[in-house]
């Protein structure tokens, strides 16, 4: 008579101990593969034109229209940078991402003034969705760093002028400055440039073709922030 062997089976702890090895093995699989997809867009981004943006999109939904078009920032005159940084970032030039004494300021005003750099902003405008959500914040300050190691901070201000909100269903300086002023990028004047950055912390409630009293001496400030951050070298790195 032959013997059979029967199988033996394995104990249901090793069973779960193996299945969760399989979890964080496919976990580690798909991080990288994430991590490496996103690597490769932000590093294609460096090089190409923004066509549109999440923001855009939906603004666009929203209002009917887009106002917008892509400007090399060869083409946009040296005014709007100076202007841009002076009211948006002026330490853009010295950090890697985050400005950490603006942040120790704002947590010292308890927190009711931004900090945001212009490296955040793109990251926020390029990539991501508006809003004050914990995930955003949290992909955000992962994603910045990311921005500031493959693109050069020229880079990133190009995109940043290029993709900003300037009115609603405005987006980019060219699109701006001919709606404002009735100009190309090119031809935008240290004063005008000064009253286009003066409407980026709240573009839908500020104009610069009317400019309140508040927004015109918000103006007069960034005009002298942007003497300033030339006169100290600031401007170093975005400028040839």
């Amino acid at each position: 008579m032959s013997k059979q062997k029967t199988k033996s089976k394995k104990p249901s702890s090793q069973i779960k101990r193996t299945t969760k090895q399989k979890i964080k093995r496919g976990a580690l699989i798909g991080s990288l593969v994430l991590g490496l997809a996103v690597l490769t867009v932000v590093f294609i981004m460096r090089f190409t034109p923004i066509v549109t943006t999440p923001y855009m999109w939906s603004e666009q939904r929203a209002v009917g229209f887009l106002e917008y078009e892509w400007t090399p920032i060869e083409q946009i005159s040296p005014e709007v940078l100076f202007a841009v940084v002076a009211a948006e970032d002026a330490n853009f030039c010295l950090h890697w991402g985050f400005d950490m004494s603006a942040i120790r300021g704002a947590i010292a005003d308890g927190g009711t003034r931004g900090a945001s750099t212009i490296s955040q902003q793109v990251v926020k405008n390029a990539f991501l969705w508006h809003g004050r959500s914990w995930p955003r914040k949290a992909l955000e300050a992962i994603l910045t760093p990311v921005v500031e190691l493959l693109w050069s901070k020229r880079r990133i201000l190009e995109v940043y002028v290029n993709v900003a909100e300037f009115d609603r269903g405005v987006f980019g300086v060219e699109a701006a400055a001919q709606s404002y002023f009735g100009i190309g990028a090119d031809a935008v004047s240290s004063d005008e440039a000064a009253l286009l950055a003066a409407v980026l912390p709240a573009p839908k409630d500020r104009s610069a073709s009317q400019p309140t009293k508040s927004v015109r001496q918000r103006a007069v400030d960034i005009m002298d922030g942007a003497a300033l951050i030339q006169k100290d070298h600031r401007s170093s790195c975005f400028m040839d």
